[in-house]
């Protein structure tokens, strides 16, 4: 008699025990990080800037000008005060609703980033880390202002990311990533 009172109640533990501790899956982790893709990636156009002349930050922030001034998205104010140039940026009323605000300035879809493949799972107390890698996709006219600003960086460059996944009600669910970009519209 005692012997099925003890396999009555080792049975559900031992349910208990292999659905609190079943792994994320690779599957799992490259779905649920795919729909948190594609991220925009920005050009950071500044409301106001100032570098002395010649230096290479003065020349970041000419291309930037010219850049812009093609675009006819924003009116442009430059004056030179001693050795140094302050240039200021204003957003026209007519200039399109991609162009989002920033602290201090504005941001310019130059590109996106999109999501390839997990690399790496580990898991943790809470539940996953994962590392993932993303690529470089999809530029934008402004494209070539992002490529002076950053000219280590080219399309289709990747990069690793990492999430962090923890398993709530029985289910896995995306808790967090170093992802400094937001997702696109």
């Amino acid at each position: 008699m005692r012997r099925p009172l003890l396999t009555a109640l080792l049975i559900p533990a031992a349910l208990l025990s292999l659905a609190c501790s079943s792994k994320l899956e690779k599957d799992k982790a490259e779905a649920l990080l795919a729909k948190a893709y594609p991220v925009v990636v920005p050009v950071p156009v500044p409301e106001r800037a100032s570098a002395e002349k010649g230096s290479p930050e003065a020349l970041r922030l000419q291309a930037l000008k010219e850049n812009l001034d093609r675009s006819g998205w924003f009116d442009i104010a430059r004056t030179e005060e001693g050795n140094r140039e302050t240039y200021t940026f204003r957003l026209k009323a007519d200039a399109p609703k991609t162009i989002t605000a920033a602290p201090k300035g504005f941001r310019i879809p130059a590109a996106e980033a999109v999501f390839v493949r997990a690399l790496r799972l580990e898991p943790t107390r809470e539940g996953a880390r994962v590392a993932y890698q993303i690529r470089l996709a999809n530029p934008t006219a402004q494209f070539p202002l992002f490529q002076a600003l950053h000219p280590d960086v080219a399309l289709g460059a990747m990069k690793e990311r990492h999430a962090t996944f923890e398993r709530h009600g029985g289910r896995w669910e995306l808790t967090g990533t170093d992802e400094s970009f937001h997702k696109a519209d």
